[in-house]
């Protein structure tokens, strides 16, 4: 009687086990779960494909805008900024209330079809019409001397005036430091007589009044020139999916250089480990079709993203009728951050809860915003809320981290089991709410990922 009765113990203690969402117990003291990774491909906020704020229609996967402005868009008239035109084209209110963020580059310079100019009239008098004309290769536009006195002070007035503007919240999350050459990309196309990049003192004068104006944003240079190095900034790339540019962008990463648009003997330094602390970013190139890039090249164009750690691309980026490709360079940009075990563990009177974090992506998420643990009652109430201790910056691809939380309240186990749920969140300081998906088999919900439910 006595085998028959633990015989029977033992069988209710396995089925309530199953039944508790494959919970169990290693020791009287210890119990964990363990999660599995997941395949699913995803959006996630400050990383993905970002296109141009100005579409009236975004996917579901698309959290990151970008915006481009010309100087002759943002001052008309000298001291006169036309925020309403620039904030309705790229809908910025709209936006924010979206919880989604944007990527600033400010142009001086877009060949185009016509003739034109991208910075403002009065500008191009006051600087005595200090540039070149041009029509050629890139098509036909205005290259300004940036070496020009008169033109670098007017530069940082309405640098300042940007960061004064769009500066005060995390809407605007990366620039990229455009500014000078065609497209913003630090390249003229001197051949054709125009006057060349600076060298480095007054190319630093472009660079320094992002730092001040922006302190919040990350920063990303066209190539890896000294101060990149040496303000901890990051890289972008315009020319991705081809694979010789891509690989020259890489080699100057990796092993620095001269900047022949300057003249200018080893003005580029290594910085082979920049992703680990700086976002990647840049856009797909229009040098080679997409089906080329999405189809044909895909396992290429994939192994250029991954060697060059990309969080983000855009405005062009992958043509969603490539839905393979689409996903694939998706699935392989940014971070996956996920959980793969959580372990009670009893510590004298208190239940601690530790969480082994993972990344599985290519980069880190770069902005430590706030986690947190939300133990909820059955009905959904919050019970208690309370912060992981963690920087999620550190958690760079192929490592772990592992955190311990302590609750106020007690026998927390006890409570999952009666019908509470746990789940993790990481809260978006601009919308003060969570919002990212964990790359982990889990319910999601209302931006947060479940670790502990039990379904009626």
């Amino acid at each position: 009687m006595k085998k028959v009765l633990a015989a029977m113990l033992m069988i209710l203690i396995v089925v309530l086990a199953a039944g508790a969402g494959y919970w169990w117990w290693s020791s009287r003291n210890e119990n964990k779960k363990q999660f599995q990774k997941s395949q699913e491909v995803f959006g996630n906020p400050l990383m993905g494909y970002a296109p141009s704020a100005w579409h009236e229609e975004v996917s579901e996967d698309i959290s990151l805008l970008y915006m481009d402005i010309t100087w002759a868009e943002l001052e008309p008239e000298e001291g006169v900024y036309d925020w309403k035109a620039i904030e309705e084209e790229n809908q910025t209110k709209r936006w924010r209330e979206e919880g989604k963020h944007l990527i600033l580059r400010f142009v001086c310079d877009i060949p185009g079809d016509e003739k034109h100019m991208d910075i403002p009239q009065w500008l191009y008098e006051k600087t005595g019409e200090d540039g070149t004309w041009y029509d050629g290769e890139y098509g036909k536009g205005y290259s300004p001397d940036y070496n020009n006195e008169i033109f670098i002070e007017e530069h940082e007035k309405a640098v300042k005036a940007l960061g004064e503007h769009f500066g005060k919240d995390e809407l605007i999350s990366y620039i990229e430091l455009g500014s000078l050459g065609h497209w913003g990309e630090w390249h003229v196309n001197y051949s054709e007589g125009m006057t060349r990049i600076p060298r480095e003192a007054v190319r630093n004068q472009y660079v320094m009044p992002w730092l001040e104006a922006f302190p919040g944003a990350a920063m990303l240079m066209r190539r890896p020139f000294r101060i990149a190095e040496d303000y901890g900034m990051g890289l972008y790339n315009d020319m991705a999916g081809y694979q010789e540019s891509t690989q020259e962008w890489l080699t100057w990463i990796e092993e620095g250089g001269d900047y022949g648009q300057a003249e200018e003997e080893d003005a580029l330094k290594a910085m082979p480990d920049f992703w680990k602390t700086a976002p990647s970013g840049g856009e797909f190139t229009s040098s080679v079709s997409m089906e080329q890039m999405l189809v044909t090249d895909l396992d290429q164009t994939v192994e250029l993203i991954r060697k060059s750690h990309t969080t983000f691309l855009g405005p062009k980026y992958a043509d969603v009728q490539y839905k393979e490709g689409y996903e694939k360079v998706l699935s392989n940009m940014g971070y996956r951050l996920w959980i793969s075990e959580a372990v009670w563990k009893n510590e004298g009177q208190k239940d601690c809860l530790r969480l082994t974090w993972n990344n599985d992506g290519v980069a880190p998420f770069y902005q430590n915003w706030p986690v947190y643990l939300y133990l909820e009652d059955p009905s959904g109430k919050l019970e208690e809320k309370a912060a992981v201790n963690m920087l999620l910056s550190s958690v760079l691809p192929e490592t772990q981290l592992i955190t311990k939380n302590v609750f106020e309240t007690k026998d927390v186990p006890a409570l999952l089991g009666n019908g509470y749920t746990l789940a993790v969140g990481i809260e978006d300081p601009m919308t003060e709410k969570p919002g990212v998906r964990l790359a982990m088999d889990c319910i999601y919900q209302d931006g947060k990922n479940v670790l502990w439910k039990i379904e009626k």
